[in-house]
C-alpha cells in the first residue's frame, strides 16, 4: 500500500486511544488524525500547558472531537503508576496504545528520580511498565499497541552489563539503544502475546526524519555556533531534501496503529531515501532487534529491574 493516507484511517468511533508525547511532532499529528476519525482520544504527556494547547487545537481542527488530557511522566515510576491506575479506576476497555514520547541525544547522561538514564527511562522503560500495568484494559480491547522505533536503532546495541549507561555515556548509542529496546519489546510483546492468549497486535513503527522539535533536545544545538549553523545552513537548505513534515512523519504510525491488514510484529516505517522519507510501508529491522532471545532476556531484566510484571 504505497500510496496509503490518512484516507485509508477505517472509522474509529466508539475506539479508545491514548497516545503519549502527544502535544508537538508525530505524536499529536497521531492524536488529530485519530480524533478524525472518531476515536476518543487521550493526550497522554508531562506539561499540561502544552496539553491544553494540543487540546485546543485538535478541537479547532475537529469540532466535537473527543479529546481529553492525562498527565503522564515516562521518566518518573511513580506518574507511570498514576496514570494506570486512573485509567484502571474507569475499567474502560483501550483499543489503541501508541507509545511515542521521547528524548532524543541528550548531550550530557541525566538521571531520573528513579534513577535511571533519562533516555533509557523515558524512551522505553516507562513504557515498558506503562503498557504491564495497562494490560488488562489492552486485552479487554484487543488492542493494537505500537512502540515507536527509530532507523537509530541501527547502530543500537543492548547493554545488558551497563543498561544505564554509567560508564562512556555517549548520547547516540545510548538513543540508538533505547530505539532498538522499543522494537525488540514490540516484537517480543507481539510472541507472548500470541503464547498466553492476550489478543493484542503488538506491532513498531518509525516516522523517518520527520522535522519535528525532538532534534532541539539534542547536543546539535547546544553550542552558539553549532545553532547559527543549524539554523542558517543545515535547516533551510539541507533538511528538507531528507525529511519530511511532522505530518508524513505520522503516517506509519497511523498505518502501523489502524491498518486492518497490518499484522502483529510488524514494523512499518517512512519507504524512501533510506527509510529518512516516504509513504509509509515495511520497515527494516536490523538483525539484533531480531534476536528473539535476547529480546526475551530483556524483557526479565526490564520486569525485574522495574518491578512490574505481564498477566
Amino acid at each position: 500500500m504505497s500510496n496509503w493516507t490518512t484516507a485509508n484511517i477505517p472509522d474509529q468511533t466508539g475506539r479508545l486511544a491514548i497516545v503519549t508525547g502527544s502535544t508537538g511532532g508525530t505524536g499529536f499529528e497521531t492524536a488529530l488524525e485519530l480524533a478524525r476519525k472518531g476515536a476518543e482520544v487521550i493526550i497522554a504527556a508531562r506539561n499540561a500547558t502544552r496539553g491544553e494547547d494540543a487540546l485546543r487545537r485538535i478541537r479547532r481542527a475537529v469540532p466535537g472531537a473527543s479529546v481529553r488530557f492525562e498527565a503522564l511522566d515516562l521518566a518518573r515510576h511513580a506518574s507511570v503508576t498514576a496514570f494506570a491506575d486512573r485509567l484502571l479506576a474507569e475499567g474502560r476497555p483501550v483499543h489503541i496504545l501508541v507509545n511515542n514520547a521521547g528524548v532524543m541525544m541528550l548531550p550530557t547522561r541525566e538521571v531520573t528520580v528513579d534513577g535511571f538514564e533519562m533516555q533509557l527511562a523515558t524512551n522505553y522503560l516507562g513504557h515498558f511498565a506503562l503498557t504491564a500495568r495497562l494490560l488488562p484494559l489492552l486485552k479487554a480491547g484487543r488492542a493494537r499497541v505500537v512502540q515507536l522505533s527509530s532507523i537509530a536503532h541501527r547502530k543500537g546495541r543492548i547493554a545488558f552489563d551497563d543498561l544505564n549507561h554509567e560508564r562512556g555515556y555517549k548520547p547516540w548509542p545510548v538513543y540508538g539503544q533505547s530505539k532498538l529496546a522499543m522494537l525488540m519489546f514490540g516484537l517480543e510483546l507481539d510472541r507472548r502475546s500470541a503464547a498466553h492468549g492476550w489478543g493484542l497486535t503488538s506491532v513498531a513503527a518509525h516516522p523517518g526524519y520527520a522535522r519535528t522539535g525532538l532534534i532541539a533536545n539534542g547536543p546539535l544545538v547546544k553550542s552558539p555556533i553549532a545553532r547559527a549553523g543549524l539554523n542558517l545552513v543545515f535547516r533551510p537548505l539541507i533538511e528538507p531534501l531528507i525529511s519530511h513534515s511532522a505530518a508524513a512523519g505520522a503516517l506509519p504510525i497511523l498505518m502501523a496503529a489502524t491498518e486492518p491488514t497490518v499484522t502483529g510484529g510488524a514494523y512499518i516505517g517512512a519507504t524512501r531515501m533510506n527509510e529518512l522519507k516516504g509513504p509509509p510501508g515495511p520497515a527494516k529491522a536490523e538483525p539484533q532487534a531480531l534476536d528473539a532471545a535476547a529480546a526475551a532476556r530483556l524483557w526479565d531484566v526490564i520486569e525485574a529491574m522495574l518491578g512490574v510484571r505481564f498477566g
